[in-house]
C-alpha cells in the first residue's frame, strides 16, 4: 500500500529517533495523527496547549541531547507554539515543529484561520520546509532535520491540510540522517598567546557556562594550575555544582559575593562557553580572554584582549599542559572561604526553625537538595524560585538543571517537566515554580495524570509576583501590590481534583514529610507551599544606581503607609519580619 506524505514525514522523523511528538491535533494535522496512531514505535503526546507542547518538546531535547518534535494545527494552534519554540533557541535546543496550513487553494485569501506562517515563524527558525508538493516533501523534511541536529536550532514543516493526504513521491531521496560530530581546533599561536597572559597574571578569574559541559574536568584542572577560582552561569550549575573545588557560585542579579568579586576583582578574566548577558556585572577595564564556538559571542558584552575561536575541549587540551603552576593561593582561598560563609548563612535561612508564618521559600528548597536524587532533573520557573535553587540546591552527581534562562519565559517549569519525564521515565523530576508561573501553564498538570507521569511540582505560593515585584524597586517604583497580586487556587486539592496528589504546607513541621511524600509519590504530586512574599534576596553587589531605586522605592511606599495604604502597611511589615526572622 503506497504511503501519503504524513506517513512519509514520520517514517523520516521516526529514522532520527523520535519517538514522541507533543501537539495538539486539528484539521491540518488529523493525517499525520492518523499515521502516529498506526505505530507502535511513536506516540502522540496530547497536551492541552500547543505552548506547553513546544516547552515539553524542549524538556525532552534538552534532557537527552536527542532531536524532539512539537506540532500544532493551522493559525492559531501554529502561534501557540511560538514561546516554547524561542526558548528552544535561545537555549540551543534542537527542536523540529510541525504546523499544518489551510488548502493551497484558499491561501492568499484570508481565508478562515489563514496566517502568514513563514513571516512569523521566520525569527525563531533556522530553516522552514514549505511543502508545496510530495515531490519536494523529503528534500525539504529532511533538510529541516538536519539543519535543526547540526545547529541545536528550531526549524518548522509546515504540511498544508491537502498535502498531507497525498500520495508520498521521490522516495529515493530519503537517506539516513546523521549527528556529525567534529571540533573547532583554534591556531597553535593564538593558544600560547593566551598562556603567556595567564602565566603572566597575579590573579585570574574564571567564568565559566554551559560551553563547558564536556569539558568538566579540564576547566578544574586549568583552575587548580592557576589557583583560578571559577565563577559559573546559572546555566551551568549542574556542571560546576557547590561541591567542586575552586567552584565560588553565581554572579549576576541572584548571584553571591564571592561569585561576584572573582569576576570583578580579578587582574586577568577567562571566559570560557558563556555568553554571560548582564553587562554590569562584568568588568570592563580588566584584561580579559573569552573563548567560544560562536565567533559572533567574542566581545558582545565587554571589551576583550584576545578572543579565541574554539570549542572548550579543544582549547583547554592544547592550553593546559602550557600552564605554569602558580603558588599563591590567596585569591582563590579567600573567594571560597567568602563562599562557604555564604553557604552557611544559606543553611541558616534555611532552617526548620524559622517557623515564621508564612513560611521562608528557602526552608523547602534546601530539603527538596537534601531528599532529591543523585540524578535527578530540576525544571525551574524564571522568577524568585530560580533563586531559591541557584542558592539552595547543590546540582551536584548526575542532576540536571533546566529552564528558561536566556528567554526568561514564565510557564517553562510545568511542561518542560513533562517532557523530561517523558524522556526519562526512570529518573526522578522535579519542578519548582511560582504561583504566577503556574497559574499560566496547570491545565496540563491533567496531562501528566493521563500520562501517569510522577513528576514532583514545588509551588512557591506567596500570592505574588514576587520577583517583578523586586524589579520594579530596583528602578525605583513603589510595588503595585494590587497588578502584582494573584489569586490562587488550593494547589493540592486542585491536584486530586485532576487525579494527581497533593499536599498544602503551611507550618514548618510539615515540610520534610510534604517533600518525602512528594518523593515517593507514584501519581504528578504537587507541594503547595504557603510561602512569605517579604523573603528578600538581593544581588551580590548593589551599585549606587540601584541603591538609589531602592531606596526611592522604599520612601514612596513609606508614603503611602502613612497617606493610609493598608495593603502597602502589610507587605512592609511581611519584608520586615522575613529579614529579622
Amino acid at each position: 500500500m503506497s504511503k501519503n506524505v504524513s506517513e512519509q514525514l514520520l517514517d523520516i522523523l521516526e529514522s532520527v529517533g523520535v519517538e514522541k511528538v507533543y501537539g495538539v491535533t486539528g484539521d491540518a494535522l488529523n493525517f499525520f495523527v492518523k499515521a502516529i496512531e498506526q505505530r507502535d514505535t511513536v506516540d502522540w503526546i496530547g497536551m492541552k496547549h500547543e505552548g506547553n507542547a513546544s516547552f515539553a518538546a524542549f524538556g525532552h531535547s534538552q534532557t537527552t541531547g536527542n532531536l524532539a518534535v512539537c506540532a500544532g494545527t493551522v493559525g492559531p494552534g501554529a502561534l501557540h507554539l511560538i514561546n516554547g519554540l524561542y526558548n528552544a533557541k535561545k537555549e540551543r535546543t534542537p527542536v523540529i515543529a510541525i504546523t499544518g496550513q489551510i488548502n493551497q487553494k484558499q491561501q492568499g485569501t484570508s481565508f478562515f484561520q489563514e496566517v502568514d506562517l513563514k513571516k512569523v515563524f521566520d525569527d525563531v527558525c533556522d530553516y522552514q520546509a514549505i511543502i508545496e508538493t510530495p515531490e519536494q516533501a523529503p528534500m525539504v523534511i529532511q533538510c529541516a532535520i538536519k539543519i535543526a541536529m547540526a545547529n541545536n536550532a528550531v526549524c518548522r514543516i509546515e504540511l498544508p491540510a491537502n498535502v498531507a493526504e497525498m500520495k508520498a513521491d521521490n522516495q529515493q531521496f530519503v537517506h539516513p540522517i546523521k549527528k556529525y560530530v567534529s571540533r573547532l581546533v583554534p591556531e597553535e599561536s593564538v593558544v600560547m598567546e593566551a598562556a603567556q597572559l595567564l602565566n603572566g597574571a597575579k590573579t585570574v578569574g574564571i567564568l565559566a557556562g554551559d560551553g563547558c559541559r564536556e569539558s568538566r574536568a579540564a576547566v578544574i584542572e586549568l583552575s587548580k594550575k592557576l589557583n583560578a577560582p571559577i565563577t559559573h552561569s546559572l546555566r551551568a550549575s549542574d556542571i560546576f555544582d557547590h561541591d567542586t573545588d575552586n567552584v565560588v557560585g553565581l554572579t549576576g542579579l541572584i548571584g553571591n559575593p564571592s561569585g561576584y568579586n572573582a569576576v570583578m576583582k580579578c587582574d586577568l578574566l577567562l571566559m570560557l562557553g558563556t555568553d554571560f548577558p548582564y553587562i554590569d556585572f562584568l568588568p570592563h577595564d580588566t584584561k580579559t580572554i573569552q573563548v567560544d564556538i560562536r565567533q559572533e559571542n567574542i566581545g558582545n558584552r565587554t571589551s576583550v584582549s584576545l578572543g579565541v575561536w574554539s570549542d572548550i575541549s579543544s582549547f583547554l587540551e592544547i592550553l593546559n599542559p602550557k600552564i605554569e603552576q602558580k603558588e599563591d593561593t590567596g585569591f582563590v582561598d579567600k573567594l571560597r572561604n567568602s563562599f562557604e560563609d555564604w553557604r552557611k548563612n544559606m543553611k541558616e535561612q534555611a532552617s526548620p526553625t524559622r517557623e515564621n508564618e508564612p513560611l521562608h521559600p528557602q526552608i523547602f528548597a534546601d530539603l527538596v537538595n537534601e531528599y532529591a536524587s543523585n540524578d535527578a532533573i530540576f525544571t525551574v520557573e524564571t522568577g524568585t524560585s530560580a533563586i531559591w535553587a541557584a542558592h539552595h540546591i547543590s546540582f551536584h552527581s548526575q542532576r540536571r538543571l533546566i529552564g528558561s534562562f536566556n528567554h526568561g519565559s514564565m510557564a517553562v517549569g510545568l511542561p518542560s517537566a513533562i517532557g523530561a519525564q517523558m524522556a526519562n521515565p526512570k529518573k526522578e523530576i522535579w519542578c519548582l515554580s511560582g504561583d504566577g508561573a503556574f497559574n499560566m501553564a496547570m491545565q496540563d498538570f491533567i496531562t501528566a495524570v493521563k500520562y501517569e507521569l510522577p513528576i514532583k511540582v514545588l509551588i512557591f505560593n506567596n500570592s505574588e509576583l514576587s520577583f517583578v515585584k523586586l524589579e520594579m524597586e530596583q528602578v525605583g517604583l513603589a510595588a503595585s501590590l494590587d497588578a502584582l497580586h494573584e489569586t490562587n487556587v488550593n494547589f493540592a486539592e486542585y491536584a486530586k481534583l485532576c487525579g494527581g496528589d497533593g499536599v498544602r504546607v503551611e507550618h514548618a513541621k510539615d515540610i520534610d514529610a510534604a517533600v518525602l511524600q512528594a518523593r515517593n509519590s507514584k501519581k504528578p504530586f504537587i507541594i503547595d507551599a504557603v510561602v512569605s512574599s517579604g523573603a528578600l534576596s538581593l544581588p551580590p553587589h548593589i551599585g549606587i544606581k540601584q541603591a538609589i531605586g531602592f531606596g526611592t522605592s522604599k520612601l514612596k511606599e513609606v508614603g503611602q503607609v502613612i497617606s493610609g495604604d493598608k495593603t502597602q502597611w502589610e507587605n512592609m511589615k511581611k519584608e520586615l519580619q522575613s529579614y529579622f526572622d
